[in-house]
């Protein structure tokens, strides 16, 4: 009897396709609901500056932007990708975990030309080891966001997996910030 292999109904049920006008509000309360789920160092005040910040950096044509998509037709991720590096990648918290965003990394990956690169909030220590997780290391650090918003940022690289450069990749030894940072 041949052995019956067991995938994930969720991760199996995925795709991705081009972001459309009409997703945008969509795709903004989901970057709501990720970012109410991941972000707790963020008060609901930020979330109200973000918000507009938010949408309309949807409408940018500077950043592709890609829908994970369920098999029933429903947004369940986004990533907003530009030069090689991952501009933005939210889940629906109600997916978190089930291979949308390892999803969403590879779809970038096959976009690239090369290494992929990523900014992360480095409060944001879940989305540090799920980076860390797919060969993401740190590069560098920046004491505010790319808004110059005051969120420290780590500035993370991945080499196109399979290059030379990928294969002598040491993992990251990076200590865990628990506090505000000093810098």
């Amino acid at each position: 009897m041949p052995q019956i292999v067991d995938y994930p109904i969720d991760v199996v049920d995925m795709h991705v396709r081009p972001a459309r006008v009409g997703d945008r509000e969509r795709l903004l309360e989901l970057w709501e609901r990720s970012v109410r789920a991941t972000h707790y160092f963020l008060e609901d005040s930020d979330l109200v500056a973000l918000r507009p910040l938010v949408a309309e950096e949807l409408t940018s044509d500077a950043i592709d932007w890609w829908v994970l998509v369920s098999a029933k037709g429903a947004p369940i991720g986004f990533l907003g990708f530009a030069s090689d590096t991952i501009e933005a990648l939210f889940i629906d918290p109600d997916y978190h975990g089930q291979g949308g965003g390892k999803f969403l990394v590879a779809h970038a990956q096959s976009l690239g030309a090369g290494a992929l690169a990523v900014d992360v909030n480095e409060q944001n220590e879940a989305a540090l080891r799920f980076y860390e997780a797919l060969g993401f290391s740190v590069e560098g650090h920046s004491p505010t966001d790319a808004g110059g918003l005051p969120l420290p940022t780590l500035h993370m690289k991945r080499e196109a997996p399979g290059t030379p450069e990928a294969l002598q990749r040491v993992p990251s030894t990076r200590p865990v910030n628990r506090g505000p940072s000093s810098s």
